[in-house]
């Protein structure tokens, strides 16, 4: 029924010029915005709509994950900009914050609406 349509994921933040600077000047996406909604151009992917909400509360998982090849510089750049990563209780994280060994390498860290995005090396 849905096979050939274009369906595309969404997730709602508290503040879209917050949110625009972030995806765009510290994860690097190309963002744009139209009538106050952000969409951001993942390559390889459909696009990604991110919508403002007033009474907004995070998502209790991850929203977004980013697939890259080796964890740890990314992470470290990411450290550079700013970004602080997340801990979970049940996964066992070295001093970055990379979750190593129980699927794959990953690492978790927040958006500034409190969304929980990841880096992870696909197994």
């Amino acid at each position: 029924m849905f096979g050939s349509t274009k369906a595309f994921s969404s997730f709602a933040v508290d503040d879209i010029a917050k949110a625009k600077d972030f995806y765009d000047t510290v994860l690097g996406l190309r963002v744009s915005e139209r009538h106050g909604l952000l969409t951001l151009h993942i390559a390889g992917s459909a696009p990604v709509l991110v919508y403002p909400k007033e009474d907004h509360r995070p998502a209790g998982f991850t929203v977004l994950n980013f697939p890259v090849e080796d964890v740890e510089p990314v992470v470290d750049e990411l450290v550079r900009r700013g970004v602080v990563f997340e801990r979970y209780e049940g996964f066992d994280q070295d001093a970055k914050g990379i979750a190593r060994g129980e699927g794959p390498d990953i690492a978790w860290f927040k958006d500034p609406a409190g969304n929980v995005l990841a880096v992870l090396k696909p197994n």
